[in-house]
């Protein structure tokens, strides 16, 4: 049996760490530890993640983030992947559509994210750190998570995933590994973190790597979302109402499936509010892409610099010469 070691980064001391404890000594399949990084408080999640995996001592690290409580099964299930499998380097899950947050923005920002993953399942290129299990060897030998790039929560996990992927190590997304979401979302923390800590910093990836992605909430239907989206307000400003009427309707038959899940889950009509947060959103998203791209070529910009002076010496940079 593969052996697992559970880390949870915790240096903030969120009162939602007892939960998440909780549910972790409550799985049916126990880890050979549970690593809990809550000091020093100076250091970043980013940076508790890895402290946690240098001083694990299963095969593989699970993270869990510390407003996550895991369903009963899901390091069984999460073992059972690697044993089944012992060319997988990492798989992650999803979580469940039982927030505990009920505002609304909590419940349509949470179910957003389950039912984006739900959809994704099978091979991937990314990873998840809500409740996410990578070997540790293959964690090691990619250098860990950036978090001289990343020091604040942000694409640190996928970024991860992305290097796993470029050396031909396999990953994958399991929907069936569940956990329920123990975080409030507010309106302004909603648009800050898509953004300033996912959109623009995705963005400037995908420059950086040279590579565009394709899943998840970067899929043909969201981006197909995210166009209709821009569509319909640019329509109403120059006074195109049948247009605007396209977009918007475009946008519901595009995204049908999850706004069935908010009627289940909401009604009706608070299913409605969350179609203009769903557009909301993914205006966010068309802007971060401008932002994201300026990013992307003032880091291209520093890196040449950065190169073309460690083969240059200080006296050619500065123009004079040297006999």
């Amino acid at each position: 049996m593969t052996s697992l070691s559970v880390v949870v980064p915790a240096t903030d001391r969120p009162p939602t760490l007892g939960r998440c404890r909780a549910a972790i000594e409550a799985s049916t399949e126990r880890p050979v530890e549970l690593i809990v990084v809550d000091s020093p408080a100076t250091l970043s999640a980013v940076e508790a993640r890895n402290r946690g995996a240098e001083r694990a001592r299963g095969e593989v690290v699970v993270f869990v983030d510390a407003d996550v409580e895991i369903h009963a099964d899901a390091l069984a299930r999460i073992g059972a992947a690697f044993d089944a499998d012992p060319g997988l380097s990492a798989v992650h899950g999803s979580y469940d559509d039982s927030p505990r947050a009920r505002g609304l923005v909590s419940v349509f920002r949470n179910l957003l994210h389950h039912h984006v993953h739900q959809a994704g399942a099978g091979p991937a290129v990314t990873f998840w750190t809500g409740l996410g299990a990578v070997r540790r060897s293959d964690l090691l030998a990619v250098g860990g998570f950036d978090a001289v790039r990343y020091q604040h929560p942000s694409i640190e996990d996928i970024e991860l995933g992305h290097r796993l992927a470029a050396t031909g190590r396999r990953l994958r997304l399991d929907p069936e590994i569940q956990g329920t979401h123990l975080k409030r979302w507010t309106l302004r923390s909603m648009l800050f973190t898509d953004f300033a800590r996912r959109g623009v910093p995705w963005v400037a990836l995908q420059m950086r790597t040279r590579q565009v992605a394709t899943t998840l909430n970067c899929g043909w239907r969201h981006r197909m979302s995210a166009a209709v989206c821009a569509l319909g307000p640019l329509a109403v400003l120059l006074g195109l109402p049948l247009v605007a009427l396209v977009a918007l309707a475009s946008l519901v038959g595009l995204n049908r499936g999850f706004y069935a899940l908010l009627a289940r889950e909401l009604g009706v009509l608070q299913a409605s509010v969350c179609v203009a947060l769903h557009g909301l959103h993914h205006l966010v998203s068309v802007a971060a892409v401008p932002v994201g791209i300026a990013v992307g070529l003032a880091a291209a910009v520093g890196s040449f610099r950065s190169r073309r002076a460690s083969r240059l010496g200080p006296a050619q940079l500065d123009g004079s010469v040297t006999s």
